[in-house]
């Protein structure tokens, strides 16, 4: 019985995410979203300064940081959920306490131009960080301190994330490269891809550390491993060439692939067949950022400057 056909049959039938409810209380486009590890909190940040604390229960605004002094691009959260670090085009970034005060416990200034993306590792002792500036730059928590600073790429880089355990460090950058570093020692392993064209607009290991989801500005993402350096399935039918969507893995039933578009929509496929199970219909501007909630079947996805808003879906 172990032949495909069976395997496949096994399949519960996909059941489609619907509209739950609308989060509005940015006054510029949010630029990313992401649920918090433990599933209690959902963090979004905005080009109008700010980030917000969400409940992800009730899904109530419980508490706005202020500090930087321009538009906010990216956030990540620490392993343990209690902190949040914060990229911004103010050259700098800020680690946050998310719990009541809420304060800002650091400022990380290092790099010289806007500061795209970020990360924590795994065990949350380290801040890796990609800048228009070129330089991916690897940060001690607990001091503040710049630990490393890697001359990386020959354009912005667009992202940056560590693998499961740490020791890795995969990049992308509008200079058509992705590249793996090693965490500790900031060598490059590998280039696993090497082209001019098109940009690499966003990458993410997956979940056990084998694979890495690479968007590019051809509106294409795609699975490569990491191990071969080859390319195992393509995701296409969104619209993505101009900015730097995030996509991302859902494990909590079945596996899918989910990535925002510039057609104002969520893209959901089945991670295996690549066939696109769902398109989310709502936002009025580009969906720039997508998450998915750890434990339950959620995600919520941001709109840019002409939507403003966070939508959550749930199956």
């Amino acid at each position: 019985m172990a032949t495909g056909a069976a395997s496949q049959q096994q399949l519960p039938p996909y059941r489609g995410y619907r509209h739950l409810k609308t989060l509005a209380g940015h006054e510029r486009a949010v630029s990313c979203v992401k649920f918090s590890n433990d599933g209690t909190l959902l963090a979004s940040a905005s080009l109008d300064k700010t980030l917000i604390i969400w409940s992800a229960s009730n899904f109530s605004l419980i508490h706005r940081l202020f500090g930087h002094s321009d538009g906010v691009s990216d956030l990540a959260w620490s392993s343990d959920s209690h902190y949040i670090c914060s990229a911004s085009d103010d050259c700098t970034l800020r680690i946050w306490d998310a719990r009541s005060p809420f304060e800002c416990l650091k400022v990380l200034r290092g790099h010289s131009d806007f500061v795209f993306c970020v990360n924590f590792n795994p065990q949350s002792n380290l801040i890796v960080s990609g800048s228009f500036d070129e330089t991916i730059r690897i940060w001690e928590v607990k001091t503040g301190r710049c630990m490393r600073t890697i001359k990386a790429h020959d354009m912005p880089v667009t992202s940056v994330y560590f693998n499961r355990d740490g020791s890795l460090i995969v990049s992308g950058s509008h200079d058509g490269t992705c590249k793996i570093w090693d965490a500790n020692e900031g060598a490059c392993l590998k280039t696993l891809i090497n082209d001019k064209d098109p940009a690499v607009s966003f990458v993410k290991f997956s979940p056990n550390g084998k694979f890495i989801l690479v968007a590019t500005l051809d509106s294409t993402i795609k699975l490569w491993n990491y191990a071969t350096g080859k390319f195992l399935k393509m995701y296409q039918g969104h619209t993505n060439k101009v900015y730097c969507i995030t996509s991302t893995f859902s494990v909590t039933n079945g596996k899918y692939i989910v990535s925002g578009s510039e057609d104002k929509c969520v893209y959901i496929w089945d991670l295996q067949s690549k066939t696109l199970l769902q398109r989310l219909e709502g936002h009025t501007d580009t969906v720039i950022s997508v998450t998915c909630h750890p434990s339950e079947n959620k995600i919520a996805s941001a709109g840019l400057d002409g939507d403003r808003t966070i939508r959550i879906w749930a199956q």
